[in-house]
């Protein structure tokens, strides 16, 4: 048998329209997953529907929005109504706002920690009340190399990022004895929507790359290893970890990463 075989397996993405959400939802289903996919508006889950029904999978489109928690509760409960299970989360929707210590506004602070950390509790918290009743399940959160990384100018979104690893650890310990593992999937500097200005500065990609031991910024393809290892029955006896997959970057002086171009 494969252990990193997920046919038969449901799987739950949020934040799954566009990103690395949306690679996570296509990786899950290449792996067998039929998958439920989320964002706050259904038409910008077409493409990634699309895209998963292209490869012989089930996808459900759902609409949720990670600030509000009767949005969490409602997709929660229609994707378990659906498919009648839900044996992977991956809790991936979240934002940034890039912007010097001074000038972090209040309502800056709330957006990032009410999506990137209260969010992501509150979604995690809906699956495992389904999951610890199965006796059965695998939770990865979405973290960062700021997880474990000072960045200037990330502060909200490092304290964030932090605060997801220190929860999947107290997590892990909560639901493990259910049979449900908790896990932190952390990705280093890769393009996505939310930072793909920067990547068009070629300077930029340059000095970036020097500071990555593996000397280029990371290709989505390289977090699928690491997804479907903590999906799948791989990982059975891993909880409560951070998996870095950053190219390396987080073992060099913290002090020369890349400022903003």
């Amino acid at each position: 048998m494969n252990p990193f075989d997920l046919t038969g397996k449901i799987a739950l993405v949020t934040g799954a329209s566009r990103g690395l959400g949306k690679h996570f939802a296509i990786a899950l289903a290449r792996a067998g997953a039929d998958v439920a996919i989320t964002s706050r508006t259904l038409a910008s889950l077409d493409d990634t529907t699309r895209e998963i029904t292209a490869l012989g999978r089930r996808a459900l489109p759902v609409a949720l929005d990670v600030r509000d928690h009767a949005s969490i509760q409602s997709a929660v409960a229609t994707v378990h109504a659906h498919f009648g299970r839900i044996d992977i989360l991956v809790n991936n929707a979240g934002c940034n706002i890039r912007k010097p210590a001074l000038n972090v506004t209040w309502d800056d602070w709330n957006t990032m920690l009410d999506t990137n950390l209260r969010g992501p509790f509150f979604v995690a918290q809906a699956v495992a009340r389904h999951m610890v009743s199965a006796g059965r399940g695998r939770i990865i959160n979405i973290g960062s190399v700021t997880s474990v990384a000072g960045y200037a100018g990330l502060g909200p979104y490092g304290a964030s990022r932090g605060g997801i690893k220190q929860l999947t650890m107290s997590l892990a310990a909560d639901w493990g004895p259910q049979g449900v593992t908790v896990n932190c999937l952390a990705p280093g500097w890769f393009k996505t929507s939310q930072n793909a200005v920067m990547y068009e500065n070629d300077e930029w990609v340059r000095y970036l790359s020097e500071k990555i031991p593996l000397r280029r910024p990371g290709a989505t393809e390289d977090l699928s290893g690491a997804l479907i290892f903590l999906a799948s029955d791989a990982s059975a006896y891993v909880t409560g970890q951070t998996l870095l997959v950053d190219g390396g970057i987080s073992v060099n002086d913290t002090r020369a990463l890349p400022p903003k171009p």
